[in-house]
């Protein structure tokens, strides 16, 4: 799967969407709600009790299953609708960068788009610490768009609605929604580790936002030149590893 280089990117993108200052600083407030145990003893000393440990990390797993099935079905709607519209896929796919560009340049603040600095929540009643809470809970989540996640996803839907195949433009969206929680589930596995890197390494979450912008306009110069296949065919004669990955 990875020998398409769209796949790479999608996961790639995913990863740094966690760490941007839109996800990751919710991060301990998700896994305080999902222990069930307060912020002052999931950031204090001492141990996390056995039982909020194995709860938290469950809730965790479902909570990332949850994302991830929104993104997956939102790739099978993308696919679907850019193959309805295949004898434009040319022009689409210029307007697919422009759009992606001008995401990139939101991300460095070089334009600010007013839309994209709103966040939609979708709250859910359902008790985060039961394994059907947190699915439900990442169904809700998987519905918000954040100023962070939401060009980003956004992006990768257009590459999915190039896809030839549903599967193709699902499994994109499924490979973006594991780059984007599987930090979360480790998160959760080493949480007071973890919170104390995140306490030591604040001050660098808006360089990554900054990466992420050049990300996106890279990502759009390569579709509107056509040159994703030719990286990808690339990669593989340089590293021949990446052909075992399909």
């Amino acid at each position: 799967m990875f020998g398409d280089i769209s796949y790479g990117g999608a996961a790639l993108a995913g990863l740094v969407a966690f760490f941007t200052p839109c996800i990751l600083p919710m991060v301990p407030f998700y896994l305080s709600y999902m222990a069930g145990i307060s912020m002052a003893q999931l950031t204090g000393e001492g141990d996390i009790q056995p039982g909020a440990q194995r709860r938290l990390v469950v809730s965790a797993l479902f909570f990332a299953l949850g994302v991830t099935t929104i993104f997956g079905l939102l790739g099978l709607g993308a696919t679907a609708a850019g193959q309805a519209f295949a004898q434009w896929r040319q022009e689409l796919s210029w307007i697919a960068a422009a759009v992606i560009f001008v995401f990139g340049l939101h991300f460095l603040h070089v334009i600010r788009i007013p839309f994209l600095m709103r966040e939609a929540r979708m709250q859910s009643k359902a008790d985060p610490s039961t394994i059907v809470g947190a699915y439900v809970m990442g169904l809700a989540f998987g519905f918000g768009w954040t100023a962070c996640v939401g060009p980003v996803l956004a992006s990768i839907l257009m590459i999915a609605a190039m896809k030839d195949s549903l599967w193709q433009g699902g499994s994109l969206l499924i490979t973006f929604g594991l780059g984007m929680t599987a930090p979360f589930v480790i998160a959760a596995v080493f949480a007071k580790p973890f919170l104390a890197f995140m306490a030591r390494n604040r001050k660098y979450m808006p360089y990554v936002e900054k990466v992420m912008g050049v990300m996106l306009i890279l990502f759009a110069v390569l579709i509107a030149t056509g040159s994703v296949n030719t990286i990808s065919n690339w990669l593989i004669e340089t590293f021949p590893v990446f052909s075992n990955m399909g």
